[in-house]
């Protein structure tokens, strides 16, 4: 572990296992100490994850593994907390990625193998799928497992194996199982030779397509099977879950294949039931603590910086009208790596708002405006939160950002404590 985390005077990350945690991304440094108001305050047993970030995510702030640590161990130091906490390595696809975050002292490791997902496999028509299907024959070897199989995964209701269904999860993601085995036995060697404990998460959401029952319950197994210390697993739920707004779909189908999916977690592991792209989920918060029973994660981030833009608006009103501006700019680029619906057309220019409260409220939305239980809905923040690397990293806009936020530290805190509150006793509610 690097000399220079250990300095800061803080308990380093612990494993955390299958206590509920909830992970809260920083992509500025600036966040930790609102995280923990927050969490101290409405927590009521989760613990937090407040060393969060995927490669992709260090690559737009130019940020490396050992500043995200380091942020974070002052941030839980100037709060005082002493609490065991924990720290994810996110989104993990290489070696390279895995030995920069060991060696920054991350426990918690996020392996995702979308790459190697055929995005198509739910679409194609018997000929085809047989046809892949012949193409990655040689690569698994378990079919034979599972074809014909029936378990029941509570009373009378069967998750059934049938021919075509563990053909599709063979096309589907064959080959991204064998990737995570291998990345994650690379993790847990490393880890050995850093002499430290690890935990592993396995992402499936980013994929165009729900994550089945069946797939769910193949991926998971192999993956035991391979003797991975394997505590979460991120399935693609049905609906929208979209970058910085609340859940689109509907919510009694979603609590119907939540439960199907955290029975096959807590009968294959257990193991924790992740969400991803959690900012703002509120309305599906409690069905995610009932399905489950309290053994889940919850992985936010862009909402902190949404809320980082909040206290520019409140100081700077006219700093925010040139962020809205330059993130307009830069949104049709910038939304190409993220699932979103928003459009620049639906949304208007701030050049034709002129009031700072309703601009505000189109593109950050305020509280007293939102239902009990609900998140924030409007496109506009879509805007913003795909395009924070290239505000960050913009010369001007960037150093305007960390200047307000540097000058302004205690209403960071305050914004961010209201806003992670409402997530947390949303999350504890069942």
């Amino acid at each position: 572990m690097s000399e220079s985390i250990s300095s800061v005077g803080v308990d380093v990350p612990k494993v955390l296992g299958l206590t509920p945690s909830f992970g809260f991304g920083d992509r500025l440094g600036m966040a930790t100490q609102g995280h923990v108001a927050a969490l101290e305050e409405a927590g009521a047993g989760i613990k937090g994850i407040f060393a969060q970030q995927s490669i992709r995510e260090m690559t737009r702030t130019n940020r490396s593994a050992e500043t995200v640590m380091r942020d974070a161990q002052i941030g839980l130091k100037k709060e005082g907390y002493t609490d065991v906490w924990g720290a994810d390595a996110d989104h993990l696809k290489t070696k390279e990625d895995v030995d920069l975050t060991v060696a920054a002292g991350f426990v918690f490791f996020t392996i995702d193998p979308s790459d190697h997902v055929d995005q198509k496999a739910d679409h194609y028509a018997e000929e085809e799928l047989t046809a892949r299907f012949e193409n990655v024959r040689d690569e698994v070897s378990w079919i034979e497992a599972y074809v014909d199989k029936a378990i029941e995964i509570w009373e009378g209701v069967d998750i059934k194996f049938d021919d075509e269904s563990v053909m599709r999860a063979a096309v589907k993601y064959g080959r991204a199982i064998n990737v995570a085995i291998e990345l994650g036995q690379y993790i847990v060697e490393q880890n050995k030779k850093a002499g430290g404990a690890c935990e592993l998460e396995i992402s499936v959401d980013e994929t165009d397509q729900p994550t089945t029952w069946v797939e769910h319950y193949i991926v998971a197994e192999q993956l035991i099977k391979s003797g991975l210390p394997m505590v979460s697993l991120a399935p693609r739920f049905i609906g929208e879950l979209e970058k910085g707004v609340d859940y689109k779909g509907d919510l009694a189908a979603l609590e119907e294949s939540m439960r199907g999916h955290a029975a096959i977690a807590k009968r294959l592991g257990p193991y924790k039931l992740s969400l991803h792209s959690g900012s703002d989920k509120i309305s599906i918060y409690p069905l995610l603590n009932r399905t489950t029973e309290g053994v889940f994660h919850v992985k936010t981030a862009g909402t902190s910086f949404l809320e980082a833009l909040r206290v520019v608006a409140i100081h700077s009103p006219s700093d925010f009208r040139r962020i809205v501006r330059f993130a307009r700019d830069h949104y049709e680029r910038d939304r190409a790596t993220y699932h979103v619906s928003a459009t620049l057309g639906g949304v208007r220019p701030a050049d034709d708002i002129s009031d700072n409260h309703v601009l505000v409220s189109e593109y950050l939305e305020h509280w007293e405006n939102v239902p009990e239980l609900k998140g924030f809905t409007k496109p506009g923040r879509q805007i913003l939160h795909c395009t924070f690397g290239s505000i960050l990293t913009d010369p001007d806009l960037g150093s305007v950002v960390k200047q307000i936020l540097t000058e302004h530290q205690d209403t960071y805190r305050e914004v961010l404590r209201e806003h992670f509150v409402r997530h947390l006793e949303a999350l504890n509610q069942s």
